[in-house]
This record gives C-alpha cells, structure tokens and sequence, in this order.
C-alpha cells in the first residue's frame, strides 16, 4: 500500500484510461503523461502526432478545431486564446519575415491596430484599400504579397464582401484569400465555397454566444497549394530548422502542413493558448448556433426595417434592406439570412456636440446594453467612434463609413418589440 502523499497525488486516476461521456469533457490539465521516453520524443519531434503540452493544445481545444472545421466545410483548425490571437497567427505564419498583406479598409478597430502598427514591428507590410474597388486589389498586389484578407461582413456596417470577385484576383496573383467570417457565421455563408482558403472567427462572439468566453479558430479549407511555387513558401517547403530535416508539406500535406506550423511555431512560440475551459463554454455555444443566428438574424432586419422609416435615423446601415448598396450580394451570398450586427447614422450634424447627442441615446438605452462586444444573447450597442474604431484617424473613419453619429447594433434574443421599443423611447430623447 503506498503513502498518504503519494495517495493524495496520484490516488483514483490511471492516465489514458477512456470514459463514456456523452458531452465532450473538459481535460483541465496543463501536461500530459508520455507512455515511454521515445514516445515523447516521437511527438516533441512531429514524427507522430498526440497530445504534447496544453499551450500548444489540449483534448477539449481538438473537439472544437474539428467541429468548426467541419461546419466551415475545411481540412483542419487551430483554436487559439482569441479572434485577435487567430488573425495575427494566420497573417504571420503566411506572410513570414518581411512579408506583404493586403487588406480590406473596412475592418474591426482592432484588426486595423494589429496590420498598421504591431505587424510593423515584425516586418509584415499592410496595404489597405476598398473593398468593393477590384482595381485597387489588383494594383495593391505585389511580388512580397503573401495574403489578402477581408471580413465577410464587414464590422460595423454590415458590408457585404464579393468573395468571388476578391478570391479570383487574389488566387490570380498566386497568394491565398483569408476571410475573417465572425460577423457572418459558418450558418449564413461559408466563405470556403466561394474561395477564400482561410476563415478566421473570434470564437468569442456567435460560436460562443453567451459572452463569457474568449477564443479564436482558423480553419485550413485544404483548398491552397503551396507546394505550387514553393519558393514563395519556405516556411511549408523547406526543412524546418527546429525540426532538423522535417520538412511539412512532406509531412502533412495540403490543409494540415499551416495547422502543424501555426501550433509547433506561433502558438508554442507565443502562447496564445486556449483554455479546455474555454473551449469547452465555446462548445455548448456551437450546439445552438442555428437556432441564434436564425431568430438574431430575423429580428435585426425587423429593427432595421422600423428605423428605416424612423424621423431621427438619418440612414441604416443593413444589407437586408433593399436600398442598401449590397443588398445584391446578400442576396446572393447569404440566402440563410442577413446579418444582426449592423449600424445607424443619426439625423444630426457631425460637429462637436455628435458625441453628447450619441450619449443622450445610449445611455437612454434600457434593454440594448452597451458592450464592446457582438453575438451575444443579449442585445448590445456601442459607439464605433469612441470605442472599438477610436484609433482610427478621421480618414480611416470615413473608407469603413463610419462617422461620429454612427451607432452600432447586434441583435439579441430578446422580443423584438421591447428591442424597439427601447431604440424609440432613447431616439425620442433628441
């Protein structure tokens, strides 16, 4: 019989030894135990695959890498600490050392921080232009481009992107199209069957659902050859230093070899991780992701609708609508529905008191909360201006159309008519 202590450590559990659980369980553990010294070595050397250390992954995290690739309809995922997390490891282990992006202008404000201020300090260039120019794609694109990239729909007001158009000039120039599909879901459009090669999600938001957990994923479509010119892609094509010989697109093969490089590389490296408790709250969000994008989807368009028509709405911004400028391409690219996060324009002047007027409604607000956040359950608004987009210069503002009287929604699952209700009563304050 062995001692107190060493019951107390390792009493009640055999290592490996499966259950029957009907949910995926979480496996809070930072390690795992090797079976002999030469299978450790085996995987710390890639030659074989299995769990090594939680920052690089863990059990729990692999459940939802296969579940989102799967509902993306691609080869594999990595799930990270975070939708930022996600973005900068993609565009990295892509564009590598002094490598050229080419962006859409109408992003996140966050997304904007990363591409023209930290990339910079690893030598990854960003270029920005309209998303709706293809000239300017064309023309941005240069020898150094490793990645264009582009939100489905574009955060805050709603713009639809043509994928097909973007992902033809970007496969043109030899270089992979990377979607950021948080806004749109993997339930409303599937940027993979329209040629994107990449979808990035912030986890945090509709997959989650429930607003209590971060997490970021990137799915592989397996759709993108880089052993095609693979002078262009060392870092898939040649001998991985670290790994001594191993070269990955030998080892892994089309839609495994950047999953291997972003988790042996950028998350071990940097450590991103996501927590098997995260992972796990993100999990239960995905079980009811068409249930909630289906009936937010509904009731944005019927708040859309009725602010249309409102005195003290200046302009919706919703593809939805049938006067919206990309109402066509929603049309044909979101069959499923329409966005629920989508913006208005107050009817007043954009001068100095834009800011108290945007307050005044706000803050009137009783059922919309304001959060810095979208794909809750709960109804959110917010100020892109002052919050999310407000590093952005005045410029900048203006190509992802967004002025100072800008209000950004994102439906809930609340009753449509209290959500209205509350806008009129806050409107009503001006």
């Amino acid at each position: 019989m062995t001692g107190f202590s060493t019951q107390q450590v390792q009493g009640g559990y055999t290592p490996g030894v499966p259950q029957n659980s009907a949910v995926p369980p979480i496996y809070q553990t930072a390690a795992y135990e090797f079976a002999s010294l030469a299978d450790a070595a085996d995987l710390f050397a890639l030659r074989q695959t299995g769990n090594l250390y939680s920052r690089n992954a863990s059990p729990t995290q692999q459940v939802l890498e296969e579940r989102v690739a799967a509902l993306e309809g691609g080869s594999s995922a990595v799930a990270v600490a975070s939708g930022q997390a996600a973005v900068a490891v993609t565009l990295m282990a892509l564009a590598g050392r002094g490598g050229h992006v080419v962006s859409a202008n109408q992003l996140y404000g966050g997304t904007v921080d990363l591409f023209q201020d930290t990339f910079a300090d690893f030598g990854i260039e960003v270029t920005f232009v309209d998303q709706d120019d293809a000239g300017a794609w064309r023309t941005a694109i240069r020898p150094t481009t490793r990645a264009v990239f582009a939100e489905s729909i574009a955060n805050p007001i709603a713009q639809v992107l043509d994928f097909r158009l973007v992902a033809d000039i970007a496969h043109a120039a030899g270089v992979p199209l990377v979607i950021d599909n948080t806004v749109g879901t993997p339930y409303l459009i599937r940027p993979g069957e329209h040629g994107a090669d990449f979808v990035v999600h912030s986890a945090t938001k509709f997959l989650s659902g429930h607003g209590t957990s971060l997490g970021g994923v990137v799915v592989d479509q397996g759709s993108f050859d880089f052993g095609a010119e693979p002078e262009r892609w060392p870092q898939f094509t040649e001998p991985y230093p670290r790994f001594g010989e191993l070269v990955l697109w030998e080892r892994f093969g089309i839609g495994q070899a950047f999953a291997a490089l972003v988790k042996s590389k950028y998350v071990h490296d940097l450590g991103p991780s996501l927590s098997p408790f995260n992972a796990w709250q993100i999990l239960q969000g995905i079980e009811t992701l068409d249930l909630r994008v289906a009936r937010q989807s509904a009731t944005a368009l019927t708040i859309a609708e009725h602010l249309a028509q409102h005195p003290k709405v200046a302009a919706v911004h919703h593809p939805g609508l049938e006067g919206n400028r990309w109402h066509s391409l929603a049309e044909r690219y979101l069959p499923r529905g329409v966005p629920s996060v989508f913006s208005i324009d107050l009817r007043a002047a954009e001068d100095a008191g834009a800011q108290a007027r945007v307050a005044q409604v706000i803050d009137s607000l009783e059922v919309f909360r304001l959060v810095a956040n979208i794909g809750d359950a709960r109804s959110l608004v917010s100020h892109p201006a002052s919050m999310t987009h407000s590093h952005l210069d005045a410029e900048q503002r203006a190509a992802a159309g967004i002025s100072l009287n800008t209000i950004r929604l994102s439906a809930g699952l609340e009753d449509s008519a209290d959500l209205i209700a509350d806008l009129d009563r806050a409107l009503a304050r001006i």
